[in-house]
């Protein structure tokens, strides 16, 4: 049992000790570009769509549960008689 487990140990280790690091290209410089652009876009929507799609679904999850509470708060301020 304990040969099994030093030698998934060494099997692991030998994977991961291994294995190549990727490169990642460095994209500050670019999104810096991107973002201190004067085009006329506020800083939310410079992102692209991605962006957009994120900023009107974060709006309408806010405006519905804004009037959700509404509902809940004149809902528990009017009992109902019965």
């Amino acid at each position: 049992m304990n040969r099994h487990i030093f030698a998934l140990q060494q099997v692991a280790r030998r994977t991961i000790s291994s294995s190549a690091r990727r490169q990642v290209e460095n994209k500050v410089p670019q999104n810096q570009k991107l973002f201190q652009e004067d085009n006329g876009l506020p800083i939310h929507l410079k992102g692209g769509t991605a962006d957009a799609v994120l900023y009107r679904t974060t709006m309408a999850l806010t405006i519905l549960g804004a009037g959700y509470v509404v509902y809940e708060l004149v809902t528990a301020a009017f009992p109902k008689k019965g």
